[in-house]
């Protein structure tokens, strides 16, 4: 009989795990054949969340595993991977946003010999315009400078093979960007569409500019491209037609005792090269920080104790 580990990243979400477990269960035996295995890593929650699974390990097999403080979404989820022991393993939110009673359809494309399957969202209920928006420009943007073929609308909510997942995790990154390396480790790959839900309690804890949601999405951009350090070289030589077509212009006056132009231009023409060599610097920069922390060798979370139950 085959194991099914279900991987949780969650912080402060005591109001909704009792549901998430029970709709998991609940899908979990439409299906035939199969054990499964629920690991929550606990992102240093400051609520009751880990009582309520303890109390849930009553009933449930259930493996907590408890950060020593919030080292973020992606470590946490890199540690529930390497915790688990499934010939295959599910990744999804904690906040019912994405529908457990997916995972039959996912199991489905699984035994088709689909070794990834991603979700992707067709709709995004509760969210406001501006957020969709920005959302979707930066998946086009992620897309765009990425050297693979990262899915639009596909978030963290898929299915991974055993044999794709020990690929995944002998990668040493300390930044690693899950959607991206799901996509890069190859083997067969599928998509189940569906319709996200509104948050089903609590309020989100990545508003759009948070500090999570940019990170994502710079490492999105960087972390399977070189192109934005090209995009440095495209703008260099466009200022260097600017600057000609500037010399060319002064010489015209020059020779045609024409008014020499005022500070105006010489402020525009400071500003234009300035811009552009700080944006230009600033994308190097996101680039040596990566190297800073890929090469410190640190790891990317530290890990204070294991509650392990699993008995069924």
């Amino acid at each position: 009989m085959k194991l099914i580990s279900l991987v949780f990243s969650f912080r402060n979400e005591e109001k909704n795990l009792k549901e998430l477990v029970e709709r998991v269960t609940k899908s979990l035996q439409k299906i035939n054949n199969y054990r499964y295995e629920l690991i929550f890593v606990n992102d240093s929650s400051e609520d009751n969340s880990e009582k309520i699974l303890i109390d849930l390990q009553k009933s449930f097999p259930i493996k907590i595993i408890n950060m020593t403080r919030n080292f973020g979404i992606a470590p946490c989820v890199l540690a529930g991977f390497r915790h688990s022991k499934g010939d295959c393993i599910i990744y999804m939110d904690s906040d019912l946003q994405d529908p457990p009673e997916l995972i039959p359809e996912l199991i489905k494309k699984y035994e088709e010999g689909n070794d990834i399957v991603h979700t992707k969202r067709t709709k995004r209920l509760g969210e406001s315009k501006i957020k969709l928006l920005l959302t979707r420009l930066a998946y086009l943007v992620i897309h765009y400078f990425s050297d693979i073929n990262l899915p639009i609308e596909a978030g963290d909510y898929k299915l991974i093979s055993r044999r794709a997942m020990d690929n995944i995790l002998k990668q040493k990154e300390f930044r690693p960007y899950i959607r991206g390396l799901s996509v890069w480790v190859g083997y067969k790959q599928s998509y189940v569409n569906y319709v996200r839900e509104a948050r089903g309690s609590g309020k989100s804890k990545f508003t759009l500019l948070s500090k999570g949601p940019v990170n994502e999405f710079i490492t999105g951009v960087t972390a399977y491209s070189l192109k934005p350090l090209y995009l440095g070289v495209l703008l260099g030589f466009l200022s260097l037609i600017f600057s000609i077509m500037l010399i060319i212009y002064a010489l015209y006056l020059k020779f045609n005792n024409f008014a020499v132009p005022g500070s105006a231009s010489i402020i525009i023409t400071v500003s234009f090269f300035s811009g552009i060599i700080l944006f230009t610097l600033g994308i190097i920069g996101i680039y040596l920080a990566r190297i800073f922390e890929q090469t410190t060798g640190r790891d990317s979370y530290v890990i204070k104790d294991v509650k392990d139950n699993i008995s069924k």
